[in-house]
């Protein structure tokens, strides 16, 4: 394939999150094969990507209180900001293709008219479900129940249910938001959505506009090229966000009642205060990454993933199989495509800590079926890698780019 340029677009440039991992390694695989890639989003002292303009939207932080954040109501349904300097550096860059990823609030769908306008094709990986729920989790935060009101129902659920935050002014303005651009036509304008695992693009295909143009593409891990073969050492291990739909009060609650086992909890958050008081049997060792992560994983028994909310194509579960450690997890979203039930982990139907501590307690001491699992896992059936799924992106790029010139 000839070489090719891509402007990546994200709202945030820094390593922040998934999506951020996922457009930071893309981009540079993409270039150690020969292809441009360049950078538009938010402005950030700590953006590590970027364009050979320079050119940023200005930062928006919706826990501000500052007096700028009384502009956000006007500038989170169309930046025209974002849709200007968008203007700007696709035209200095020429790019093929516009892959975007998150852009809701901060960048806003301005710069899918913009490029639609500029002739440029453009595909979408779809991180959450923010296009079909405002708040982008498919669950009701306060009652902490799983909800799909928004999806096939009224955007202003959103607002009755105070689900941004539990506030009713951003919740309101998420429905506002939702509601719009389910009238306009902006994402018809999209050639391609890149789905990260068959439960997400079932949720897309609900909203017939998104017919005939999803693609699933499990996310891709780095950790299999260089797994490391280190003695299994006695603890279960979680590793990952800190947050309310990690299902983490629960994940607590449970290892209490296990005081003869072992955990050991990786990570940082909004809920990173509840281990200033957690059971004795848990080590928590904050924020973790690059090989001494990769050595927490590799050593643990078993890794543990109790999310309430439907997950997609999360990170840890792929990082721990592909590292021969087994996972213990909520069937839930798109988990159960990942974790083979019986041969690489285990999966759970009931969410509740006495049904966790059980099932912890029952695979913790199956010294045999541990180990079955864990050889299982060392094999490295079905990870996808990232040589593989940029291949698999440059065959969609390129798809996508034939068929503009057709039209």
């Amino acid at each position: 394939m000839k070489s090719m340029k891509i402007l990546i677009v994200n709202k945030f440039l820094y390593p922040r999150g998934g999506a951020e991992t996922y457009i930071d390694r893309i981009g540079r695989a993409l270039k150690s094969l020969g292809h441009s890639v360049q950078y538009f989003g938010m402005c950030d002292r700590r953006n590590t990507m970027g364009n050979e303009l320079g050119l940023e939207t200005g930062a928006m932080d919706f826990h501000s209180r500052s007096l700028s954040r009384f502009t956000y109501p006007l500038r989170i349904l169309y930046s025209t900001e974002a849709s200007r300097k968008l203007q700007k550096v696709a035209a200095a860059f020429e790019p093929d293709v516009i892959h975007l990823n998150n852009i809701n609030f901060q960048l806003t769908p301005s710069v899918i008219h913009r490029a639609a306008k500029m002739g440029i094709p453009m595909v979408q990986t779809v991180h959450d479900f923010q296009m079909i729920c405002p708040n982008h989790l498919m669950l009701e935060p306060r009652k902490k129940v799983l909800c799909d009101k928004c999806v096939e129902g009224s955007k202003w659920n959103c607002a009755r249910n105070r689900c941004i935050h539990g506030s009713l002014a951003k919740s309101v303005l998420g429905s506002l938001e939702g509601e719009l651009y389910r009238y306009l036509p902006e994402y018809d304008k999209i050639s391609r959505f890149v789905c990260p695992s068959f439960f997400l693009e079932k949720q897309l295909l609900r909203d017939p506009r998104y017919a005939g143009k999803t693609t699933v593409l499990h996310n891709f891990t780095l950790k299999g090229e260089e797994a490391l073969e280190l003695e299994k050492q006695d603890y279960v291990l979680y590793f990952g966000r800190l947050a309310e739909e990690k299902g983490i009060h629960r994940l607590l609650e449970a290892c209490r009642r296990l005081p003869d086992i072992p955990f050991v909890a990786a990570g940082s958050g909004p809920l990173e205060g509840l281990f200033d008081d957690c059971p004795p049997n848990v080590r928590f060792v904050g924020f973790r990454t690059g090989q001494e992560l990769d050595r927490l994983i590799s050593q643990a028994r078993f890794s543990v993933y109790f999310p309430v909310w439907y997950e997609n194509c999360p990170l840890s579960v792929l990082e721990s199989l592909a590292l021969g450690t087994p996972v213990l997890a909520n069937r839930i979203g798109g988990i159960e495509e990942l974790v083979r039930d019986g041969e690489t982990g285990v999966l759970i139907d009931e969410f509740t800590p006495d049904h966790y501590a059980a099932q912890i307690d029952r695979l913790y001491r199956d010294k045999e079926r541990l180990a079955k699992l864990t050889k299982n896992c060392q094999r490295q059936e079905g990870i996808m890698t990232l040589e593989v799924y940029c291949e698999k992106l440059l065959q969609l790029y390129g798809a996508v780019c034939r068929k503009g010139k057709r039209q």
